[in-house]
């Protein structure tokens, strides 16, 4: 019995981080919500055990009046649409961010110009920002998560060993793994994405996060546009 258990527990997290579209998708995510970029991890696993259900479901009791095939080959499109979108969103951030924190300035005393950062006076606002923009991050990772449950045949490959066990109980401990592992896999992923943007901000290391966001955001970007053309049929 603890084999099944640790057979779907391996097989979801060798699922989860050998999929270059789930890590794309929660990276930038999990950059920009630093300290709690373990929570980015738990709703994009739960999206993805939604959109895994949902499809499943689907599957099993109407493919014969619903084209499935269809949904799963559209939403794998719409996965490539929406982390091009991502990598965009982000790239726009850090430089809009750039170009609105720094300004030129002329001391009195000293007639170089140069550029610092610009300091925020309204700590309340400035932090109501960040809550509503980490509370935006974790909805966003759910529906994306929820998005690659519903996308390819892979997790139909993976969930063939129930089919093959003789007890009900082994099945259920092979899918209760499973479920486990896809939530292992990516709250760890996030967990140290953001341990490693947090230290880097909390450095006051700017152009080391920024770097960090840059390549969050190409990596999004690049994965997007292979995952789009890929899953073309054109």
């Amino acid at each position: 019995m603890q084999f099944t258990f640790f057979a779907g527990l391996l097989a979801s997290i060798l699922h989860v981080l050998s999929g270059p579209d789930h890590l794309a998708a929660v990276t930038p995510f999990a950059i920009e919500t630093k300290r709690k970029a373990w929570k980015v991890g738990l709703f994009w696993g739960i999206g993805h055990l939604a959109g895994m259900i949902v499809i499943g479901l689907l599957f099993y009791f109407f493919r014969e009046l619903i084209p499935v095939e269809k949904i799963s080959n559209y939403s794998e499109q719409l996965v490539g649409i929406v982390l091009i979108f991502i990598g965009i969103a982000s790239l726009y951030k850090i430089f809009k961010e750039k170009r609105k924190h720094k300004h030129l300035h002329i001391h009195a005393h000293n007639p170089k110009i140069h550029t610092h950062p610009h300091q925020h006076h309204d700590t309340t606002g400035h932090h109501h920002a960040h809550h509503s923009e980490k509370k935006q991050n974790l909805l966003s990772s759910f529906l994306i998560g929820f998005l690659h449950g519903l996308a390819g045949i892979a997790h139909f490959i993976l969930f063939l060993p129930v089919l093959g066990f003789e007890k009900t109980s082994d099945a259920l401990l092979y899918i209760f793994g499973f479920a486990l592992g896809i939530l292992i896999a990516m709250i760890a992923y996030a967990a140290v994405i953001g341990r490693v943007s947090s230290l880097a901000k909390n450095e006051h290391n700017d152009y080391f996060f920024n770097g960090i966001r840059l390549m969050g955001g190409i990596f999004a970007l690049i994965i997007g546009v292979y995952w789009l053309l890929s899953t073309n049929p054109g």
